[in-house]
C-alpha cells in the first residue's frame, strides 16, 4: 500500500520564502526604476535628491544631449567594435582551440590541456599583463582590449566538454564521405554546436561591452574610451558634465543627474534587446554538455 501526500495550501514557511523573494526582487528593480524614470524625466520638472518611480512629465530632452555630445558617440563606436570584433575573434578561436583539445591523438594534448588548467588556477597578475601589453606595442590601442582576451580556461573546458557529448559516429560518418578535418569540423561540428554558440556569444559580448578596467588601465587617450569609461566619468566626476555644458545657454542646460541616468540606460539598452533572441537557445547552450552517459 502507498500513501500520496497532498498538500491542501501554503504552509507558513511558503509565506514566509515567497514573502523574502518578492521583497529581495523589489529591491533589485527599483534601482533600474528609478534610473528610467530619472532619464526619462523633462529637465524643468526634475528636482534633484527626490526618489522618482515614474516620470512627472515625460522627455527625451536628455537623451537627444547626450546623443549629440562627441564623447559619448565616440565611446559608443569604441565600444560597438571592440565588442563585435572581440565577440568573433572569442568564437573562432575557443571553438577552434576546444575541438582540438577534444582529440587525444593529438600530440601533446595532456600537456596542452595541462597548460589550460594551469591558467584556471593561476593568473600572471595585473603588472605582467600590462607589461605584455606595452612590450607588444598595444597600449592606447583597441587591440589591448581584444588580443590578450581572444580566450580563457573557462570558456575552453565547457566548449570542450560540449563538444565531447555529440556522438563521434557524426565525424567518423563524414570522413567516410571524404570530408577533411577542417570539412567535418566546418559542416557538421559547427551546424551542431549553434546552441553553445549562441551562448557563449552572449558571454563574449557581454564580457566586452562591460569591460572597464583593463579599458582603465589600456586606453588613456579619451576618444577611444569606451562607455564604460565614460559612465565611470560622468558618474563620479561632477566636473565632466558641467565641462560639457559650458558652451549651452542657461535655458538650454541639461540637469547632471538626468544626463547620467540616461547614459547609463544607453549603455544597457544593447544587451537588453540582443539578450531575447539568444534566450531560446541560452539554456540548452549552458546545458549541453554538462552530462555525459
Amino acid at each position: 500500500m502507498s500513501f500520496v501526500v497532498r498538500r491542501k495550501g501554503l504552509t507558513l514557511f511558503d509565506w514566509v520564502n515567497y514573502s523574502l523573494v518578492m521583497l529581495i526582487s523589489l529591491a533589485c528593480i527599483f534601482p533600474f526604476l528609478y534610473v528610467f524614470s530619472v532619464s526619462f524625466t523633462d529637465p524643468q520638472v526634475y528636482v534633484p535628491l527626490k526618489f522618482y518611480l515614474f516620470p512627472e512629465k515625460w522627455s527625451l530632452e536628455s537623451y537627444r544631449y547626450i546623443l549629440s555630445t562627441n564623447s559619448f558617440l565616440n565611446s559608443l563606436k569604441s565600444t560597438v567594435f571592440i565588442t563585435v570584433v572581440g565577440t568573433i575573434l572569442n568564437l573562432i578561436v575557443s571553438f577552434t582551440m576546444a575541438y582540438g583539445l577534444t582529440k587525444k591523438s593529438l600530440p601533446g594534448h595532456k600537456w596542452m590541456m595541462g597548460l589550460v588548467i594551469f591558467t584556471l588556477v593561476f593568473s600572471a597578475g595585473i603588472v605582467p599583463n600590462y607589461l605584455l601589453v606595452k612590450e607588444l606595442g598595444l597600449l592606447n590601442s583597441y587591440w589591448s582590449m581584444i588580443w590578450p582576451n581572444l580566450t580563457n580556461a573557462w570558456s575552453l573546458i565547457v566548449i570542450k566538454s560540449f563538444l565531447e557529448s555529440l556522438p563521434a559516429e557524426l565525424e567518423d560518418s563524414g570522413k567516410i564521405d571524404g570530408c577533411t578535418d577542417f570539412q567535418v569540423f566546418m559542416r557538421i561540428v559547427i551546424p551542431l554546436s549553434m546552441p553553445a554558440i549562441a551562448t557563449f556569444t552572449l558571454f563574449f559580448a557581454v564580457g566586452h561591452w562591460n569591460a572597464y578596467f583593463n579599458a582603465l588601465i589600456y586606453l588613456s587617450d579619451s576618444s577611444k574610451w569606451t562607455l564604460q569609461l565614460l559612465i565611470k566619468t560622468l558618474v563620479i566626476d561632477s566636473n565632466s558634465v558641467a565641462v560639457a555644458q559650458a558652451g549651452a545657454s542657461d535655458e538650454n542646460v541639461v540637469p547632471q543627474e538626468t544626463i547620467r541616468m540616461a547614459s547609463i540606460v544607453l549603455a544597457m539598452l544593447p544587451i537588453l534587446l540582443v539578450y531575447p533572441f539568444l534566450q531560446k537557445h541560452f539554456a540548452k547552450g549552458v546545458m549541453l554538455g554538462s552530462i555525459k552517459g
